[in-house]
């Protein structure tokens, strides 16, 4: 299934942001903040279901705040959690749609009120549909350890993608966003189903790490990305929902396993207790301190920075402040 759009697109978004591109925050988080309930194995995708007009008002916040790139409501948004909850297949898919419907209208909206006042520093922003992981799906924190059992194959992981990878593509977004990998052979199935389905947009896969070195299975991030490396359809690499001061440590490790544009947007160092369901309190970081890191992390070489849970409108205000300043 090829699509038009040339690969180049996040390649021009990247050059036009000045050489590091601002992605959005937390999602999730933003959804509660504006009293979404969302204690549920759907996760921020329930709101597709109650709450669609929450969706739209985060992805303006995120505009407004400075970010490049909108990452759809998709992540925990899956054909069999919806059907688990008594939707059909057209209505599955429908809400999967209409995931990126919502941000290409809020970015029109805000593009069209923008795009002409004198003196604004915002890019037309991006669309990237979030794939979350196998893990996303089971809401048992394995995306968190890479921990899926003997059953889990090769193959059964490609089946779990496919349909909602069509579907998502075939809604029209700019980019997708592979998010929360925790292990090798996940990674292999979104390589090998990114070239089976011939998807022609740009797209990134990011890993999640719980000890700063590693992915969460205990693999190394070498072998994980050896089999990115050889793909023309990756066209990014990174780390999304790690503590924020493993970064600077694990940028400097990509940067030698990958020539791939590298991809960070940490959670705010929080930690979250997936069997809990809660955020265990850890070590924190503030607005200001993403304002002192972000340049840095540009120069160690990110294309793309963002923040992922807990991180709020104000975090990437921040960022986008500090980059802009020191571009």
């Amino acid at each position: 299934m090829g699509f038009g759009k040339g690969m180049s697109l996040l390649e021009d978004l990247i050059e036009k942001a000045g050489g590091c591109a601002v992605m959005d925050g937390g999602f999730a988080t933003q959804l509660e903040s504006h009293g979404a309930s969302i204690n549920d194995p759907l996760w921020s995708a329930l709101c597709l279901i109650k709450d669609p007009h929450l969706i739209k008002r985060v992805h303006l916040e995120y505009l407004e705040a400075g970010a490049d790139i909108l990452v759809t409501s998709s992540y925990q948004a899956t054909i069999p959690g919806f059907l688990s909850r008594g939707l059909s297949f057209e209505e599955a898919e429908t809400l999967l749609k209409k995931s990126i419907k919502l941000a290409v209208e809020a970015r029109d909206k805000f593009w069209d009120g923008t795009r002409n006042v004198p003196g604004n520093r915002y890019n037309r922003a991006l669309v990237a549909a979030s794939i979350g992981s196998y893990g996303a799906y089971l809401a048992d924190g394995s995306e968190y350890s890479g921990c899926y059992g003997p059953d889990v194959s090769l193959d059964m992981l490609k089946d779990f993608h496919r349909r909602r990878l069509r579907v998502l593509v075939e809604a029209g977004p700019d980019l997708l966003a592979f998010e929360t990998i925790p292990n090798k052979l996940e990674a292999q199935a979104c390589v090998e189903l990114l070239e089976e389905e011939n998807i022609q947009i740009p797209s990134w896969i990011c890993f999640s790490s719980v000890d700063g070195e590693n992915a969460p299975s205990g693999e190394s991030f070498k072998e994980c990305f050896d089999v990115l490396n050889k793909s023309t359809k990756v066209n990014a690499i990174g780390i999304n929902c790690a503590p924020p001061h493993f970064i600077e440590s694990l940028l400097c490790k990509f940067k030698e396993l990958t020539t791939k544009a590298i991809v960070v947007y940490p959670n705010s160092g929080d930690i979250w207790d997936g069997r809990a369901k809660k955020w265990k309190p850890s070590k924190c970081f503030s607005d200001d301190t993403f304002e002192v890191v972000a340049p840095r992390w540009r120069d160690l070489g990110a294309k793309v920075i963002g923040g992922c849970c807990r991180t709020t409108p104000s975090t990437i205000r921040a960022i986008s402040k500090a980059l802009k300043e020191t571009s």
